[in-house]
């Protein structure tokens, strides 16, 4: 894209007729531009109004230009080929309509310019914080009439430019032998939309209707994984949290499709050779797409944006990566991080560990280590039960091992709220039901006959050295007696020989307090509550000729 001259705009330029009806004007000079060549300079007029400071202004002429620059392109009015800087086109020997062409090319690449900055113009924050205060006073917003409409349109123009090159390509190559897309139009939209300074986020999410495009997603990808190696090597790998939540934010768009016979929506129809065109396979977009992931991965990020990427990693990440293997470094990383950082890395790490035979060492001990009291409160809960319920269902597993893990989650039951409980229990009780050498643990004759001290260390971290099989589960008989009949009736358990069949917790671990609380009041009395063990007859009057009040006073 060629660089080219600007004029000095202001919006005290415009006459006041013109500040009235900047529709009809802007318009009118479109018509006039389109119709006779001699009414070219005119052009600069409309470029005028992009650098408007009233919003409406603004629209009116991208939709302008837009319907300018169309016509042109489709008749071939703009200048083919390598273009000449501006100052040439005075002298030489090049024919009027060649002159033509070659300034209408460069006006063409100065509304560009001005289309690109303005959707990365320092306003854009200023235009984002009046939409969230809009919302966030409850008033309705209209995003065809408010402040961010002015974004959209620059957006679509640009999006509309690059349908438009792709028909009718600016460069003068043999088409037959090429393929016919605007790399250069759609990387200088990616350099706009991953600012280092300003949260694009927003206008990301209007980006995503184009990301559903076959070839735009492709070129849009690439072009990212060279934006991502180019700044974050210029400094030097530094966590620069702006511009990797813009970029996160637009991967997290990606959409990949799953079948080669997917591939059927273009922005760009291809004339010649489009079986050979790499847009249209679905091996090079997995390609593209893994090489993207690692680039972006392989940088430190900002410590929260670790949980998002992790959240997504197993369901849009993997699946459409070639060799999922290669992600053990990032994933590893990330589980020995510790936290709820841990309990996310865990559905990747599950996914590589059964589908793809990575082995993990001391897998087991860094899953031992994740069971703090923290672990019942977070959001992440149900994920972690259930991959470690997945985890521990091998009845290969040592002993010592299963038995540690039992222990400490009943350690930890004594502190955990009963929405925590009715999960936990059942899921101490399964593991004890698929190996049975830990029954030990429910049937300790000693344990019983005199108080002693418990060998179990709490504070041991390798489940080898904790002594759990010398410890019993006396916590789970201390539920006996928990405030909540529930609770103590799922700890009443253990008093009888467990059943084969295990317990199903799947419904039980995302239960919430609210949801518990909500089952009680509903629950219904089977039977009519005794209120009055001696019925009476008449009032204050019981049975056998007593006065209640008699069975209960004395006068004497």
């Amino acid at each position: 894209m060629a660089a080219s001259k600007r004029c000095n705009v202001s919006s005290e330029n415009l006459t006041v007729n013109d500040v009235k009806t900047p529709k009809i004007d802007i318009n009118g000079k479109v018509d006039l531009i389109i119709q006779s060549k001699k009414h070219a300079n005119d052009v600069f007029d409309v470029l005028e109004y992009l650098q408007s400071e009233k919003e409406k202004n603004v629209v009116c002429a991208i939709d302008g230009c837009t319907k300018l620059f169309s016509t042109l392109l489709e008749r071939g009015e703009l200048y083919v080929g390598k273009l000449p800087k501006e100052e040439l086109l005075i002298g030489g020997d090049r024919s009027a309509d060649e002159k033509y062409c070659m300034f209408m090319r460069h006006r063409y690449n100065s509304c560009l310019e001005l289309l690109l900055e303005h959707i990365s113009h320092e306003s854009y924050q200023i235009k984002v914080f009046t939409w969230f205060c809009t919302c966030a006073r409850g008033i309705h917003f209209n995003s065809s009439t408010g402040t961010l409409k002015s974004l959209e349109s620059a957006l679509c123009a640009l999006m509309q430019f690059a349908s438009m090159e792709g028909k009718f390509p600016l460069q003068d190559l043999d088409w037959s032998e090429h393929y016919s897309f605007p790399r250069e139009l759609i990387q200088a939209v990616v350099e706009r939309l991953l600012s280092q300074d300003e949260d694009m986020a927003l206008l990301i999410s209007r980006f995503q209707k184009y990301m559903d495009m076959e070839d735009v997603r492709y070129y849009v990808m690439s072009s990212v994984r060279d934006n991502v190696g180019r700044v974050m090597d210029k400094t030097k790998g530094a966590v620069m949290p702006i511009y990797q939540n813009n970029v996160f934010t637009l991967l997290s768009n990606i959409n990949m499709p799953s079948q080669e016979s997917e591939l059927t929506n273009y922005l760009v129809k291809q004339e010649a050779k489009h079986e050979d065109w790499k847009a249209a396979k679905l091996k090079e977009h997995k390609r593209t797409f893994e090489r993207l992931w690692l680039g972006f991965l392989k940088y430190k990020l900002p410590s929260n944006m670790y949980k998002k990427v992790l959240v997504i990693l197993h369901d849009s990440i993997l699946p459409h990566i070639s060799n999922p293997t290669l992600m053990i470094d990032f994933l590893t990383a990330a589980y020995d991080v510790g936290g709820a950082i841990s309990l996310l890395a865990l559905n990747g790490l599950f996914v590589l560990i059964h589908q793809h035979n990575l082995d993990y060492p001391d897998f087991y001990k860094k899953l031992y280590s994740l069971l703090e009291p923290s672990v019942f409160h977070v959001k992440y809960r149900a994920r972690f039960f259930h991959l470690a319920n997945l985890f521990l269902s091998s009845t290969h597993l040592p002993v010592y091992l299963v038995a540690a893990f039992a222990k400490r989650l009943s350690r930890l039951a004594l502190t955990a709220p009963p929405a925590v409980l009715l999960m936990v229990l059942p899921f101490i009780c399964n593991l004890i039901r698929r190996h049975p050498a830990c029954r030990v643990l429910i049937h300790r004759p000693s344990a019983a006959d005199e108080a002693c001290d418990d060998p179990y260390l709490m504070e041991e971290e390798d489940p080898s050295q904790c002594h759990a099989l010398e410890s019993s589960l006396w916590e789970i008989q201390t539920l006996q007696k928990h405030y909540h009949p529930d609770v103590a009736t799922a700890a009443m358990v253990i008093n009888k020989p467990l059943s084969q069949q295990e317990d199903a917790i799947s419904e039980l671990l995302e239960l919430s307090t609210y949801e518990l609380m909500e089952r009680d009041l509903k629950h219904k009395q089977s039977k009519t509550v005794p209120l009055e063990f001696d019925p009476a007859t008449q009032l204050l009057q019981g049975s056998g000729g007593v006065g209640v009040l008699g069975l209960n006073f004395s006068l004497e």
